[in-house]
């Protein structure tokens, strides 16, 4: 249950693989499934073209993972002259991964197939009261999507689960997860894997963020990227060229941890104590800002919306914040000097307030200034970066567990 990098298969000839006929018809099955996968439908002769294969072999290679269940025809191609060509596609009913967003307000749950495509999910309030309890709702959403896609938990091949802190292999748990009490409980996963009846892979939220935000949103094209991920707690992922950095111990990102000053004769806070949700409405607060009528409570969300409706105790609390997150931004700049800072997470999508008054802090702050971005997935970029983890497991393990099954 470690976070996951994505690895590709490893190649006939490789140190422990052994050079045969088999290993080699089956790297060419694999070549052609994932020519398939990221070029779209094809016909035999334009793959033979792509890969330098002969026509033989690449029928043959179809023909196998037609029978494997991997490949499927897609329709026929009528050129002008010659013969009518059949095209293939891959069958994206192969296998289905889990993808799971856990945080203290929401539990999120999505089944995708092969492609990617979410057939089903679950999106529910955290009503735990107990670490338990929450390791029980998240089984409990997994299966009402699994039931939903029409699949039994065995047809789910591998789960990632997105959480905030940093899992911990020997305590087989998290460590820094201040925002969910008893969530470091070592075995909780454990728990969680055992109802899931399936494999299970744990990283961090911000890192799955990360991930997700630079496959599908606006981190695509970034050399060195940061995802801020601005909640109930404070998270950062940093993808630098396509790779997420981890750090030593897997804890690259805990940028919320970093001791803020206190005024004299104040204890020292952390960045995110002093810039997650619950900092907001204090602020809002301070400000003169008051909770609803009726129930006497003030969210961050309110905050926000108080601004845009122009309350001046709302808006001092908006800029405060932002000058919060520009020392935030500030620190990572100097340590990774990464060309973009995307801002997510809940507080995260009121960027429209935030960006302009952060710009600003950050110039009084500091000299390295990168190009600061809302992001395009909003919250459900843990989820999808998530689901996008999960699929780099299960594509080559449904691929060798589909093909042995022909040998």
């Amino acid at each position: 249950m470690s976070p996951h990098q994505p690895t590709s298969r490893p190649a006939a000839g490789a140190p422990g693989v052994p050079w045969n006929r088999q290993r080699l018809r089956s790297n060419n099955e694999w070549l052609l499934l994932e020519l398939l996968r990221t070029g779209g439908g094809s016909s035999r002769a334009q793959l033979a073209r792509d890969t330098g294969l002969s026509k033989p072999t690449v029928s043959a290679a179809l023909a196998e993972l037609e029978r494997a269940g991997l490949v499927r025809e897609a329709g026929r191609l009528a050129p002008e002259r010659g013969r009518t060509a059949v095209l293939y596609e891959v069958d994206p009913t192969a296998g289905h991964v889990l993808g799971v967003d856990i945080g203290r307000a929401r539990l999120r749950v999505a089944v995708a197939d092969l492609a990617g495509t979410v057939v089903a999910r679950r999106d529910v309030a955290n009503r735990g009261r107990s670490a338990n309890a929450v390791a029980d709702a998240v089984v409990a959403a997994a299966h009402e999507a699994t039931a939903e896609a029409g699949l039994a938990a065995g047809d789910i091949v591998h789960a990632v689960i997105g959480t905030p802190g940093v899992w911990d292999e020997q305590r087989r748990g998290v460590r820094y997860a201040s925002s969910l009490p008893g969530w470091g409980r070592p075995g909780l996963f454990d728990r969680i894997g055992e109802g899931l009846g399936t494999a299970v892979s744990v990283a961090n939220d911000a890192n799955l963020a990360a991930l997700g935000e630079y496959t599908l949103g606006a981190g695509r094209g970034s050399r060195m990227f940061a995802y801020l991920l601005v909640g109930t707690g404070l998270g950062l992922g940093v993808v630098k060229d396509g790779e997420l950095l981890l750090g030593a111990h897997g804890a690259l990102g805990e940028i919320g941890l970093v001791p803020l000053p206190g005024r004299a004769g104040e204890p020292a806070t952390t960045i995110e104590q002093e810039a997650a949700a619950d900092a907001v409405v204090r602020a809002a607060r301070h400000f003169g800002s008051d909770g609803d009528s009726a129930a006497r409570q003030l969210t961050a969300k309110q905050v926000f919306e108080r601004a845009r409706a122009g309350e001046s105790a709302a808006v001092r609390a908006v800029e405060w914040e932002a000058e919060r997150l520009a020392y935030a931004v500030a620190v990572l700049s100097a340590v990774l000097d990464p060309d973009l800072v995307v801002l997510g997470g809940g507080i995260g999508s009121s960027a429209d307030l935030l960006l302009e008054p952060l710009e600003q802090a950050l110039h009084r702050l500091a000299p390295m200034r990168p190009t600061l971005a809302p992001s395009l997935l909003g919250e459900e970029a843990v989820l999808l970066g998530a689901v996008s983890t999960a699929l780099e497991t299960a594509r080559p393990e449904v691929f060798e567990r589909r093909t042995a099954e022909l040998r």
